[in-house]
């Protein structure tokens, strides 16, 4: 008999390789003793290394990353099967009819001359009619929470509640900014930061920012620039915690300005 595990190719092979690993007598020790909770975090990780490949256009990579990502898929299936909740299929099915009822401009009778901006407002409308319970249900805790921020505020916006421009969120900033000076404790400085942040995603909302992306970006920023630091303190024989605030700021200076000749 052929083994599908073996033989098969693409979608079938992987979900037969799933089951495999997951049989209690001759699957693997570690894979059967994962359960939703334990395999979740790779679920985020893996939903993130495919955003960091996009990100750098590592075009190379992203089938793979596509791959670990579909893995945890058929995982959550796969245990879900056992525990005769859903499984593989009905997941499919349940997104496909989905993405059917969300778009009758291209399966129903809706005219498809809807730009892209009525096209996403339309989505979020059913997105709305779907949902029952308070405006903000249905927000996953799991997110990180810069972008639970952003979605925590896009939909009390839906309802009215939001500024209508960015200026008096700017306002907002300078107001929480001089709280976070003033917090005595450190649970009235954690909190006080949390504000901070929280009204600086809704800067970039209102400025049409991706704070993630942003964030993302500056993150790429700063360890490029610290890598040139440590370059230049290698070049001279040295380590960071060898060299002074000033020295550090110097080299870091230097390679902000290379950056920028770059850029023009």
């Amino acid at each position: 008999m052929d083994d599908p595990a073996r033989s098969g190719k693409g979608l079938p092979r992987l979900r037969a390789i799933m089951e495999r690993l997951r049989d209690p007598e001759r699957g693997c020790p570690w894979d059967v003793e994962q359960d939703f909770a334990s395999i979740a975090p790779y679920t985020i990780e893996e939903a993130y290394e495919v955003a960091d490949a996009i990100e750098r256009e590592a075009w190379d990579e992203l089938e793979g990353e596509l791959g670990d990502l579909l893995l945890q898929v058929v995982y959550h299936a796969q245990m879900a099967r056992e525990a005769d909740l859903f499984d593989f299929d009905s997941v499919a099915e349940r997104v496909a009819q989905k993405m059917w009822d969300r778009h009758p401009h291209v399966f129903g009778d809706e005219s498809n001359a809807k730009s892209a901006q009525q096209q996403v407002a339309d989505w979020e409308a059913a997105k709305a009619k779907e949902r029952r319970g308070r405006t903000l249900d249905g927000v996953a805790l799991g997110l990180p929470a810069l972008m639970r921020a952003e979605k925590l505020q896009k939909r009390a916006a839906r309802v009215g509640f939001d500024w209508g421009e960015a200026g008096p969120v700017l306002d907002k900033i300078a107001e929480e900014a001089a709280e976070v000076a003033q917090a005595a404790t450190p649970e009235e400085r954690q909190e006080e930061v949390g504000d901070l942040l929280f009204t600086v995603v809704n800067l970039a909302r209102h400025l049409e920012v991706d704070p993630e992306a942003a964030l993302r970006t500056a993150n790429a920023k700063f360890q490029r620039r610290f890598d040139a630091v440590e370059d230049g303190l290698a070049a001279a024989g040295r380590r960071p915690r060898e060299a002074t605030l000033d020295e550090m700021d110097a080299l870091w200076n230097a390679a902000r300005a290379a950056e920028k000749a770059g850029q023009s």
